[in-house]
Formats: structure tokens, C-alpha cells, sequence
């Protein structure tokens, strides 16, 4: 089958943003030129990037004095700008290789998210969909080998409709965490590709016979608790018996999913841990301040803002690891 892929270059300006200041919540006498400032830049997991600003403005509020520099552009950016020590911190959404550890990479673990596959809001196939699911093999056939090309072949019907499918041409932990779900690499994954987790859902919402992926806030609304407007998730048969049972049925709102993946209702991949990374530990005070307080006080946004606590257990071994 003929191999589709190109790179769409998608705008984002609304995403990928650049705190070159202070965070809106910080004291209103902190300015960015303030002599006392002490800046702590990050870049990387288009996963992470909401939470973190959720962080830095909190933290803002008891600790005036730090100037946050947070950049998204997916997993491999932050990995690369942290090895090359262009930024502090990078923000990371899989677990590291055996090959990344061994360059010297440290990490703590934040909290948990999801990568979801989506389709758009207003597919015709959509109430069959959401009945039957979509199996494990079945994702594989879609995103890997297209030996699933159309609505028909997928739903066992005449339809020769294509499936248009969207993946991330950026180096992503969420395209390698939806692929380790079918055991796959992102490498292994085919289709058109598009830069960003907000590139991915707007090529779904345009494109009525598309399918995607995305991280569970390109998908959810953390204030509604909503789906997003032109997005709709594709479920996953989890048993693999050809329906959705009750017991899979986890995608009404944000609450309920977050539930699931709390729980391991939600497989894992695609579910995953969310990291922070340093070249090295970091030896800046500021660095390993700032980290104490997401492992403890912080915690307390992790759940309002969208995400899955970790474990107390987990979170006291990440703890443990900024004092050796």
C-alpha cells in the first residue's frame, strides 16, 4: 500500500507560549528586569505545558522572585534542550530509554495523563463507533500498516470512505505512547504529519472522515469537563468482544475518564507518567525548591487542573530522590 505521509505546518501561536516575564498572578511590582529575579526555563510536553503554567503562577504567589520561561513543543524538544542545557528544565510525557538515561538525564515523576484517539465530532460512523469500539488490532491496522483503510473495512461494510489518518511529525510522548499501546514505535506510525498536540486536534476538526490522538486536555476541557467543541473520542474495546461494555464506557466528561485512568480502567500506555527532566540533577536551589514544592503543595492542582495524582508511595520515592 502506497505510504502516505507529509508534513502539515500548523500555527501555534495559541499553544506554544513563552512566559518572557512574569506569570499573570505574580505581584504586580515584579518586573521581569527586577535585579532579584531569578529565572527557571522549561520547554518540551505539549502534555505537561498546562499544568506547569498552573504551577508557576501558584508558586508565583509565595515566591515572587522567580521568573518562569515555559516553552511547549512536544517531548523530543524538551529532551534535546535539556541535554544541550538551553533550558533548566525540560517537560517530558514517556518513560526515558535505557540509551537517554545513559546520557546522563535525570527525572522525577509529576503526575499521570492519557493519550486518547479522537475522531471528528461530526463523523457519520460516530454512534457505531461509540457501540462497537475499536480494538487494539484494529488501531494497529489503522495507524500502522493501513491494511484497515476505510470506514468499511473497519466496520465490515461496503463504505469505501478513507480513513484519513493524523499523526505527530514532531518527536512526540504521546505519538509513542499511543503506539506502545499496539506495540509499536512512533516511527512505525503512518499517516499525515502534523506538528503539536493542538496541530493533530485542529487537522481532526477539519477533516470530517479523520482519526487522531490526542493528550487528554486537547481532548477535555478542565474548567467544563466538556469535550472540546469538533472533537469526539474513539473508544477503546478494551476486552476486545466487540462492544462497549459499561465497564469501558469512561468518556462522557473529564471527571469519569480521569476516574478510569486512576483506577487502570484506561490501559496504560496509553496512559503514562509525566516527567520532569535535568541534565544531570540539578544543582540551582531555586530548581530543587521549585520541585519539592510540585511533589507536595503542588499536588494539590494536579487533579483541578486536568491531571491523575500519582501514588503517595510514588510521590514520597520522587521526594526521596531530590535529597540524594
Amino acid at each position: 500500500m502506497k505510504k502516505r505521509f507529509s508534513v502539515i505546518t500548523v500555527a501555534l501561536l495559541a499553544f506554544i507560549i513563552n512566559f518572557n516575564g512574569v506569570p499573570a498572578h505574580a505581584p504586580s511590582h515584579i518586573t521581569a528586569n527586577s535585579p532579584k529575579t531569578i529565572s527557571i526555563s522549561f520547554s518540551g510536553a505539549f502534555a505537561l505545558y498546562p499544568l506547569v503554567q498552573t504551577w508557576a503562577a501558584e508558586y508565583n504567589k509565595t515566591h515572587p522572585d522567580i521568573r518562569f520561561d515555559i516553552q511547549a513543543g512536544g517531548a523530543g524538544k524538551g529532551l534535546t534542550d535539556c541535554l544541550a542545557g538551553a533550558v533548566d528544565v525540560g517537560m517530558f510525557s514517556r518513560e526515558l530509554t535505557d540509551a537517554e538515561k545513559a546520557k546522563g538525564v535525570w527525572s522525577i515523576a509529576l503526575c499521570k495523563d492519557a493519550v486518547i484517539p479522537t475522531i471528528n465530532a461530526k463523523n457519520p460512523f460516530l454512534k457505531q463507533l461509540q457501540i462497537r469500539g475499536v480494538k487494539k488490532a484494529e488501531f494497529a491496522s489503522i495507524f500502522v500498516d493501513h491494511s484497515i483503510d476505510t470506514w468499511g473495512d473497519l466496520l465490515g461494510t461496503k463504505d469505501s470512505k478513507r480513513i484519513n489518518v493524523y499523526t505527530r511529525a514532531d518527536a512526540a510522548g504521546a505519538a509513542d505512547s499511543w503506539a506502545a499501546f499496539f506495540g509499536k514505535k512512533q516511527e512505525n506510525l503512518k499517516g499525515v504529519g502534523v506538528s503539536g498536540d493542538p496541530g493533530v486536534a485542529d487537522a481532526v476538526r477539519k477533516d470530517i472522515n479523520s482519526i487522531g490522538y490526542n493528550n487528554t486536555l486537547f481532548v477535555f476541557d478542565p474548567k467544563t469537563g466538556k469535550k472540546l467543541p469538533g472533537i469526539e473520542v474513539v473508544p477503546i474495546d478494551v476486552n476486545g468482544n466487540g462492544q462497549i461494555d459499561a465497564n469501558e464506557n469512561f468518556y462522557a466528561n473529564l471527571r469519569i475518564f480521569l476516574k478510569a485512568v486512576n483506577d487502570g480502567n484506561y490501559p496504560s500506555p496509553p496512559a503514562r507518567n509525566l516527567y520532569f527532566l535535568t541534565k544531570g540533577k540539578s544543582q540551582r536551589k531555586e530548581v530543587l525548591d521549585f520541585f519539592k514544592w510540585v511533589l507536595t503543595d503542588g499536588q494539590n492542582f494536579v487533579n483541578v487542573a486536568g491531571y491523575v495524582p500519582l501514588p503517595k508511595n510514588v510521590l514520597s520515592d520522587q521526594i526521596k530522590k531530590l535529597s540524594k
